[in-house]
């Protein structure tokens, strides 16, 4: 995380910060309306040091979307999409962004985010999305008249009910293999 100037900050602003984030998702997940000052409490600093960082209350929810954002990307790299066996990368970035999405629950909820920085990356993250559906069909994974575009919107959807699961109902990668399964062979009757 970085400045508004792009400047690196000092290891001891990164933490505040992340401590800043982390107290904000656990409190506004149960209470959207915490205030500032509740969110400083949870997290052991000072409201002068949340309004420091945070101009305010929605530049500290613009900041969680984008770190929230940045993980997911960051998970879909550690998936190698463009690289590994399609089913493989699919369920690899499944899991990680379970994963992720678990503990950004209200940060990730918005279908659109609150701020330019995490709209960038959302965006650049749906384009990967669309392309490993582009490359599952293009290597048989998914049939050949199989819309990218259609698959990613399916996709999306069974991952936003999945994620709201009860948080340790299941693992992350057993998860993402049911899910997997649910889009790729559906419901019905295997015979």
């Amino acid at each position: 995380m970085g400045t508004t100037t792009g400047r690196r900050l000092r290891a001891d602003a990164e933490r505040s910060i992340r401590a800043i984030t982390t107290a904000a998702e656990r409190l506004l997940s149960g209470n959207p309306a915490a205030t500032m000052e509740q969110i400083a409490e949870e997290a052991g600093v000072s409201r002068a040091t949340i309004h420091r960082r945070f101009a305010s209350r929605e530049a500290l929810i613009e900041a969680m979307e984008a770190t929230a954002w940045r993980e997911i990307d960051e998970a879909i790299e550690a998936a190698h999409p463009a690289t590994a066996p399609p089913l493989v990368a699919l369920h690899q970035a499944t899991a990680n962004i379970l994963r992720i999405k678990s503990g950004w629950r209200f940060a990730l909820a918005r279908t659109v985010p609150l701020g330019a920085e995490a709209g960038r990356i959302r965006e650049r993250v749906m384009a990967r999305c669309e392309a490993a559906f582009r490359r599952a069909r293009e290597e048989g994974l998914l049939r050949p008249d199989a819309d990218p575009a259609w698959v990613r919107r399916a996709y999306l959807a069974l991952l936003t009910e999945t994620a709201h699961q009860e948080p340790g109902e299941a693992e992350p990668d057993l998860l993402a293999a049911r899910m997997l399964d649910t889009l790729l062979y559906g419901v019905g009757r295997q015979d």
